[in-house]
């Protein structure tokens, strides 16, 4: 037995692509924060 069917899978990948899609918008300032903070010579 299915416990979603074809929708349980569909929020399945819909939660993992939100989880990197949160991920993502936070790293991105950080990233860019330490890219100009800390200049490489």
């Amino acid at each position: 037995m299915n416990d979603g069917g074809t929708f349980g899978g569909y929020t399945r990948w819909a939660v993992v692509f939100l989880i990197i899609f949160v991920l993502f918008i936070l790293l991105v300032p950080y990233a860019k924060e330490v890219c100009t903070t800390v200049p490489v010579y």
